[in-house]
């Protein structure tokens, strides 16, 4: 899907319009980062969002650090293509052998980003995946990094739509993959995801998670058992 260059003005402009930077952590975002370092078999999984000056952590999974400066970034080189940034091994590369995300921690060895492309064509950061020895993921592994990228922008795109629409209706929460929606009845189990058909009349916003079979679903076809 071919997207519009934007200025890196437009895209700063783009990032603000989402209200997102510097907002308290999120379950759905969270549960795509560990799906993530799951599906991988990696320590380290973040959404990233690359503002003027830092890379800011939106979801991590495996370090601590809240953002780091922008000039210091993997994920900056991640935002200047619609395609996935790949570094299996940056010991063997001159440019980042000496890194200091590198050479101290969090110790990157190996790094993958797919870019978080919104509506417009701005890439506003970055779903990553790091580990700390070398890798070469095949296609399979990568392909998957995408889809829960998609996954990534939908929050994104969701949220900044429950925050201009939420006055319209009730906020459901929706499997990412299947669609089914989680129930609000809490006199009903946590597990029993309904048909979305219910709700097609009604003027609610839908927000996306991952349910229980979704996420099985996905950790199986990366090889990967769920903890």
């Amino acid at each position: 899907m071919a997207h519009g260059q934007t200025t890196e003005n437009e895209r700063l402009q783009a990032l603000s319009s989402y209200k997102i930077l510097d907002t308290p952590p999120e379950d759905r975002f969270d549960d795509l980062t560990r799906l993530a370092a799951a599906v991988f078999n990696v320590p380290i999984s973040l959404v990233t969002l690359v503002d003027e000056d830092r890379q800011w952590f939106k979801s991590r999974h495996g370090i601590d650090s809240e953002q780091t400066p922008r000039e210091r970034g993997f994920c900056a080189r991640t935002i200047e293509s619609d395609e996935v940034f790949i570094i299996p091994d940056t010991h063997a590369e001159t440019q980042y052998r000496d890194h200091p995300l590198v050479v101290s921690d969090p110790f990157i060895r190996f790094y993958a980003g797919a870019p978080l492309i919104v509506a417009d064509g701005s890439r506003l950061g970055s779903l990553c995946v790091i580990d700390r020895v070398p890798r070469s993921p095949d296609d399979e592994r990568l392909k998957l990094l995408k889809i829960i990228r998609d996954a990534v922008v939908a929050q994104l795109e969701l949220r900044r739509l429950k925050a201009v629409s939420l006055e319209r209706g009730h906020v459901l929460t929706a499997c990412a993959w299947c669609e089914k929606i989680k129930p609000t009845d809490t006199d009903k189990a946590a597990d029993a995801w309904l048909s979305p058909t219910h709700v097609v009349q009604q003027q609610n916003m839908i927000s996306h998670g991952i349910c229980p079979s979704c996420r099985e679903r996905m950790l199986a076809a990366s090889g990967k058992a769920d903890d």
